[in-house]
């Protein structure tokens, strides 16, 4: 998908080999997924989140999260409402959680963030960039309020595990926080132990909101790029496009491409018929229809991946939450079912939700061609 700012406006940390987890007494010293090396003085009780999600992540370390926080940036609450309203029902304090800006790709206003006091900033890698986030930094760090940048989204596959880990020391939560590292590196390193052993994969065509974009979006290095070069796939939009994590295919560039697989992402909202209906709150029927319905559309019909019935769709916001691991599977079974045949994300969503998730993922994530409607 495209960079996170942009993408979404159209629409242990370095904390040492795992190990058993320790309590640590505070103040923590930390290093974020920025290399930053930060002091946590105090257990923290006033947390604001610049990415509103990543309260999906700090839900899968702690039991409460809307109790830890001070304020939250808005885009959670405007391109995935669903999971936010469930949220909502879960945490009815979020309700009253400040939100910091009123959309995505909106920088921290300042004046606002310093009011709220916070005793913890997480921040996501993405939105380092900008100016407004650099003097974001120098106002925190000139009252002596930490501030760590966390990732799940630029190098998922990567920097997942270490992204828990941080959180887990920053909350207070070591031990649930290792115990999600273990099993989201278990899962991947099987993964990879695979593909080494196997040939080259088949060739496959990943694209965002199809069916709400115009043709074609298509992953490059980044936005499911990751975990096509995880299992081995050859994906058919490398070297075609002008960004290195994305970009856009021409239709007689999608039909000349010719895929063996077809991943396409979405999004549910309730009475849209736009796009894939995929995330929190689908129903399954709901989801089938509406991939049926993206796939009849002429830039997508023809293609070989289609034709043999190897055409799927993912939550698009499996890109940035720590629980890509889950899509990671589906992609697998879907793109190299001779080496991944084995393999349940059913039971994984399953097993994150009983062992981790304060609020479990309820709803459609993923859907394959010819499921029923």
């Amino acid at each position: 998908m495209p960079p996170r700012r942009a993408f979404l406006l159209s629409l242990a940390a370095s904390l040492g080999p795992a190990g058993p987890a320790r309590a640590q007494s505070w103040p923590r010293r930390v290093t974020d997924l920025l290399g930053r090396e930060v002091t946590i003085p105090a257990e923290p009780r006033a947390v604001l989140l610049g990415e509103g999600f990543q309260l999906l992540n700090m839900a899968l370390v702690h039991p409460d999260p809307v109790s830890l926080l001070a304020g939250i940036g808005g885009d959670l609450q405007q391109v995935d409402p669903q999971s936010h309203a469930a949220f909502r029902r879960a945490f009815p304090a979020l309700a009253r959680v400040p939100r910091l800006t009123a959309g995505v790709g909106q920088p921290l206003p300042a004046e606002a963030a310093l009011a709220l006091r916070p005793d913890l900033v997480i921040l996501s890698a993405w939105q380092a960039a900008s100016e407004e986030t650099r003097r974001l930094l120098e106002h925190f760090g000139t009252l002596g309020t930490p501030v760590i940048f966390v990732d799940t989204f630029q190098d998922p596959l990567a920097n997942t595990p270490r992204t828990i880990r941080l959180l887990g020391v920053a909350l207070g939560r070591e031990a649930q926080a290792e115990a999600f590292a273990r099993f989201h590196e278990a899962r991947v390193e099987s993964i990879r132990a695979r593909v080494a052993a196997a040939g080259v994969g088949p060739k496959v065509l990943f694209t965002a909101f199809p069916g709400r974009w115009d043709c074609c979006w298509a992953a490059g290095e980044g936005g499911g790029g990751e975990f096509l070069a995880a299992l081995g796939a050859r994906n058919v939009a490398a070297g075609l496009l002008a960004g290195q994590r994305g970009g856009t295919l021409g239709l007689e560039q999608v039909l000349m491409l010719e895929p063996e697989v077809y991943i396409g992402t979405g999004l549910y909202r309730p009475g849209d018929s736009g796009g894939l209906q995929l995330g929190t709150g689908a129903p399954a029927e709901v989801a089938a229809a509406s991939l049926a319905r993206v796939l009849r559309a002429p830039e997508l019909a023809g293609l070989p991946a289609v034709r043999a019935g190897r055409a799927h769709g993912l939550w698009n916001f499996f890109a940035g939450t720590a629980i890509n691991v889950v899509a990671l599977e589906a992609v697998a079974r879907w793109v190299r079912p001779d080496l991944f045949g084995d393999l349940d994300p059913a039971a994984t969503l399953a097993e994150i939700n009983r062992r981790f998730a304060a609020l479990p993922f309820e709803g459609t994530y993923w859907v394959s061609q010819g499921a029923p409607q």
